[in-house]
């Protein structure tokens, strides 16, 4: 047996280990988690806490949790856990170990032997101390490689193309011009910020929230309030990720502090454009640096082949979308940006341990889907614009959501027709499937409707319509959505093209049940990787299924996980206080219709919400 040789990404936000498992190389963890949050903690009672456990203590015990590390890599500061003092090194290598653990479950034999990636902009003294924590952790580390010549080994192209690598992670940002030709990557210039990353979006939006909180009930929560910091500063995370994928996000933070033994809240929604507005400068700054690359490069925006998204922040579309202006290329993604690195520090340590190791394996969709909407085309209202809310070459599994509004005052009914294809005529592609979502509350205005969509990878596709201001829903399960359609199915798009032309001439369009795209300045795409479960009022009773979906085989685990859940919320509902008692009876009625819909997504996301809140409630007992 070969000596085993992991590859790590030790990242700011998370981090990630993986290596050659079963004839290929996987990016290893317990179950289906293998993103380790790069937090370390010492609780109360003294244990030590690496991972989700010291990332949920964070809110309640801010002084005795370190987050963002790798921040202080390469620096002479020490940070605290409670009474103690640790180098970043030592935080790193606490990081290091768990990752080695995982690996030796996983691979069945220890880790002694690394591939660990830093930014391509790190310092010699970052590197030497990325180095010494390897050490602490009892490994060795190898080779110290480049996170965009890591990104590069993922895609792993057989020829001789050049690519920009875009590497947007939580605490740092580089971008890398790469020469790529079979297992060669070389490097041709690199620039970035070693200082800039998610967590900068994160701070302005926490920002934000506590100016909303000050302006609201006169009081600054930056002066003497460090767990009502802290619980907003995760809420801006978890908004910030969100945003990503979703038009708008409801923050609800109770009980942040109290005034004469009144407890204030802060409640208030913030939608995709107030964010993007709040990171731009930021973004602007990278768009510095892509400049700055390609001009040591000798390269213009005409020379790449590609660009690669790397780094859980590139999720947020206006980064694809400056991207796309400035180079014209439409970036790659199809590899999750948060393992891509991973998997290629996988690969060289693979190949290193004298694995055959070809390029990594990804799941894509490819095709598109997305539903016809009212629109104009030739300057007329035409019924059957297309667009696309899930693109092809995605990598799965993921969710998307786009925000439709209805298109007639008072309008009860909307029509959902769900296609996949590529052009903007939804007949010139092919109808998937389609139903109604009835009995909308009538309105004067226009009202929103979410569509989200998501393909699992049995290529098992889910689509709810969700009326926002009720959350009235309706969806349908379309099975073996990804298998190549026969030439009966094209066939019958043509039949339905043709019977289009004879009727284009035949007066107005009904608008009765057709949906509107939104008007937006950039007509881009609103993508959301988790409608909230939390809508109130999510229908799943009124359902249709296409066909029958059976259980994956996580599904027991995950079903009995939250009714676990749902029974240890009951046993503390006594002793709540009133808004947590509301919000957890919420949650619990969400799992549970979830688990009657065998919605695994609505599921897990009910199931995390519901936990973390516990977890938050008997802290404060």
């Amino acid at each position: 047996m070969s000596d085993l040789i992991v590859g790590i990404d030790l990242g700011t936000t998370n981090s990630e280990v993986a290596t050659f498992v079963d004839g290929h190389v996987q990016v290893l963890g317990p179950e289906m988690n293998n993103m380790l949050p790069s937090v370390v903690g010492l609780s109360p009672s003294g244990e030590l806490l690496v991972g989700e456990p010291a990332r949920n203590q964070l809110v309640l015990y801010p002084e005795r949790t370190v987050r963002s590390i790798k921040r202080k890599m390469g620096s002479n500061e020490t940070v605290m856990l409670g009474d103690r003092q640790f180098t970043p090194p030592e935080i790193s290598a606490l990081i290091l170990r768990k990752l080695a653990a995982w690996a030796c479950h996983s691979a069945q034999q220890p880790a002694h032997k690394a591939v660990i990636t830093v930014p391509a902009y790190f310092s010699d003294a970052q590197r030497q101390a990325t180095r010494e924590a390897a050490a602490l952790a009892n490994l060795e580390a190898i080779r110290i490689l480049n996170e965009p010549t890591a990104a590069s080994l993922a895609y792993g192209e057989g020829t001789r193309h050049t690519a920009m690598v875009y590497d947007l992670g939580g605490g740092t940002f580089d971008v890398s011009i790469v020469a790529l030709e079979g297992d060669i990557t070389e490097v041709l210039a690199s620039h970035g910020n070693n200082q800039l990353g998610g967590d900068d979006f994160n701070d302005l939006l926490a920002e934000h929230l506590l100016a909303a909180f000050q302006s609201k009930h006169g009081i600054d929560l930056r002066q003497g309030h460090p767990v009502a910091r802290a619980r907003l500063w995760w809420a801006a995370e978890e908004a910030k990720k969100r945003l990503s994928f979703e038009p708008e996000v409801a923050i609800r933070e109770d009980a942040l502090v109290s005034e004469k033994g009144k407890p204030l809240h802060l409640e208030l929604e913030v939608t995709r454009e107030q964010y993007e507005a709040m990171i731009r400068p930021l973004l602007e700054k990278t768009l510095e640096s892509v400049s700055k690359a390609l001009a040591d490069s000798r390269k213009s925006p005409g020379d790449m082949d590609a660009i690669l998204l790397v780094g859980g922040s590139t999720r947020t579309p206006l980064v694809s979308r400056l991207l796309h202006e400035r180079t014209g290329l439409v970036p790659r993604e199809e590899i999750h940006p948060d393992l891509c690195v991973a998997l290629g520090a996988g690969v060289l340590a693979s190949r290193l341990a004298g694995h055959e190791v070809e390029r990594v394996l990804v799941d894509v969709s490819p095709y598109s889907f997305g539903i016809s909407y009212l629109g104009e085309r030739g300057g007329v209202p035409y019924p059957y614009c297309y667009k696309p809310i899930i693109r092809r070459n995605s990598s799965l599994p993921l969710t998307r959501t786009e925000r439709f509004y209805t298109s007639a005052a008072y309008q009860e009914t909307v029509e959902i027709c769900v296609y996949e294809g590529e052009d903007e005529d939804a007949l010139k592609n092919i109808l998937v499937g389609d139903f109604k979502v009835k009995e909308l509350k009538p309105v004067r205005d226009a009202s929103e409707v979410l569509c989200r969509m998501s393909v699992d990878l049995d290529g098992i596709l889910h689509v709810t319509a969700i009326e926002k201001c009720t959350g009235k829903s309706k969806h349908i399960t379309i099975a073996r959505a990804l298998e190549a359609k026969s030439e009966a199915d094209i066939a019958e798009a043509c039949k339905r093209l043709e019977a289009l032309w004879a009727t284009r001439s035949s007066g107005e369009v009904e608008q009765g049940e057709w949906l509107e795209a939104e008007i937006d300045e950039q007509d881009e795409e609103v993508e959301s990787e988790e409608i909230d479960a939390a809508i109130d009022g999510e229908d799943h009773a009124d359902t249709a299924a296409v066909e029958s979906v059976p259980a994956n085989g996580n599904w027991a685990e995950v079903s009995r996980e939250g009714r676990l859940l749902v029974e240890r919320s009951r046993q503390l509902l006594e002793r709540m206080h009133e808004e947590d008692r509301e919000e957890v009876i919420d949650l619990s009625e969400q799992i549970e219709t979830a688990i009657a819909a065998t919605d695994e997504t609505a599921l897990k996301g009910a199931a995390k919400d519901l936990r973390e809140l516990l977890f938050f409630v008997e802290g404060k007992q």
